[in-house]
């Protein structure tokens, strides 16, 4: 090559870290999000109470209204609220004749058991499948983009530890208004402070997505997916109604008798098919609290006789073992806030290395512009986008929490009209960035930014009984660390706002003005 190792990996570096950049941006920011994704749920769900315990005698609420209108169904359903909040006891049941995803479901306290009319809400659930699944597009192209830009950041992982021989030592140096100087020193500080973390939260993503990947071991060995995922897990057969009625076995001892099984583990949810019949049966999924109790299976339990149906044992390898702890690290679900907080600091700190390597770009290479108040179309593309994503992403996610205030309670299909408004704002910060010079795009996206955040405090204030202030003096703190987090937010983005409108670019060298007016004359 006429260019040396290092020479070839910064070139490789600055591509592969570009072209799947604003991806990966996404990836990161909507992830990050996402390690707190159930409390984000419980205050995107303000009528439920901060309590998580079930108690026995709103289990015998749940199981007298399921008898009592539920009778005649096809199944119910039972899911208990996690250990983290964001849901409440809700019951559902199916119809027949009805399609499965037409369902009547009641949310009841899981204290008391009473009936609770809560707002409908994607809720964090859906910023953590945004980080893998996108939007608007169909699943398997979404994670086929996000494996590809994976693959992407190993690649820029490894040539970024190679091009930059005085990583280590750069990174102990933080200069200030040094302009391109400035933005490495950024880009080398938020990749190296947690840079284990970005390689192994890259890598296990990676195996999360495994079977996108490379279906090739399931194709060999097995007719379909669903044949490899009935050996791998373990299933009762399924059994047709007998048409002789049977009682049903009581909610409360169903869920006893799978805590005798698990240790003390709680379902976090149930599914009894054909209720009232002797072929009766109860399927439920336990909650994982600790890693070290491992993973259990589903456990399956005939209600019409009262036993446990026994499985076969699963055939797990020691290739399916190290999947499960590399998509554990990676869910992070073990953590406790400590841990927690810091997968979340690191998470930001991947943010902003994606972001300082795609601001860099277009800081590296306007200065060689033989203009740079007049780039060429490719240069202000590149602009464009950065502007779009880096400012407009989070604008969308203020937009997602204050529309979830601000909606109707009634109003219908209210869940996917708050992803809409997220994409909406976006779009808006699109827009808005193509018809304005770049610096003032700049301060008025992020601006707005700032300015959304720290509205969102003040609009949960106001419309409901759980603002900073109440929370604070209840020891809420989901909905108190939640509002001080918007206030983070907004200082952050402000902060931005505010450096990027005091910035002066410097005059160019004498001899580089010279080249310049030589190559327009």
């Amino acid at each position: 090559m006429k260019q040396g190792f290092r020479q070839s990996m910064a070139w490789l570096h600055t591509w592969v870290g570009l072209v799947p950049g604003w991806i990966l941006y996404i990836v990161f920011l909507f992830g990050t999000v996402a390690f707190f994704q159930h409390e984000i749920d419980a205050w995107m769900r303000p009528e439920l109470p901060s309590g998580t315990a079930v108690s026995p005698r709103a289990l015998d609420a749940a199981d007298a209204l399921l008898r009592r209108r539920g009778a005649g169904a096809e199944g119910w359903n039972v899911s208990l609220p996690s250990v983290r909040g964001g849901s409440g006891l809700s019951v559902s049941w199916s119809v027949p004749g009805q399609d499965r995803h037409d369902r009547k479901e009641i949310t009841l306290d899981p204290q008391t058991g009473r009936e609770l009319a809560v707002r409908e809400t994607r809720g964090g659930f859906f910023l953590y499948r945004m980080h893998f699944d996108l939007h608007y597009i169909s699943v398997r192209w979404g994670r086929y983009l996000v494996c590809v830009a994976a693959l992407a950041m190993l690649v820029a992982i490894l040539s970024g530890v190679v091009t930059h021989k005085k990583i280590f030592t750069d990174f102990f140096q933080m200069r200030f208004g040094k302009g391109q100087r400035s933005w490495l020193d950024a880009h080398n500080a938020t990749g190296v402070l947690a840079l284990p973390f970005h390689v192994m939260i890259t890598y296990t993503g990676l195996v999360t997505l495994l079977f996108t990947l490379m279906p090739w071991a399931i194709s060999a060995n097995f007719p379909d997916r669903e044949a490899f995922y009935a050996a791998s897990n373990p299933r009762a057969e399924e059994r047709e109604a007998s048409g002789t009625p049977a009682p049903t076995m009581p909610l409360r001892q169903i869920v006893a008798k799978a805590q005798g099984q698990w240790g003390g583990a709680q379902p976090s949810y149930i599914s009894i098919e054909h209720p009232g019949d002797a072929h009766a049966t109860a399927r439920l999924y336990p909650q994982r609290t600790e890693w070290g109790n491992g993973r259990r299976n589903a456990l399956y339990i005939d209600v019409a006789q009262r036993r446990i149906i026994p499985l076969p044992a699963p055939s797990h390898g020691g290739a399916s073992a190290t999947r499960e702890v590399m998509v554990d690290l990676h869910t992070a679900w073990f953590a406790g806030y400590g841990l927690r907080w810091l997968y979340f600091l690191s998470g930001l700190g991947g943010t902003a290395m994606c972001a300082t390597g795609l601001a860099l770009w277009c800081v590296k290479r306007r200065i060689k512009l033989p203009d740079p108040a007049n780039p060429h179309f490719g240069f202000r593309l590149v602009e464009r986008l950065n502007i779009g994503f880096i400012a407009g992403a989070p604008t969308g996610i203020a937009i997602y929490f204050l529309m979830n205030r601000l909606f109707p309670l009634d109003l219908v299909e209210r869940g996917g009209w708050e992803v809409d408004s997220l994409f909406i704002a976006w779009g808006a910060i699109f827009a808005w960035t193509l018809a304005r010079p770049a610096k003032r795009a700049w301060v008025e996206a992020l601006g707005t930014g700032a300015l959304l955040f720290a509205l969102v405090p003040v609009v949960n204030a106001v419309t409901t009984n759980r603002g900073l202030g109440p929370s604070l003096y209840r020891a809420d703190w989901v909905f108190a660390g939640f509002d001080l987090a918007m206030i983070a937010s907004a200082a952050g983005l402000a902060y931005a706002a505010w450096k990027v409108l005091r910035h002066q670019p410097k005059a160019a060298p004498a001899r580089r003005r010279r080249a310049t007016a030589e190559a327009l004359a």
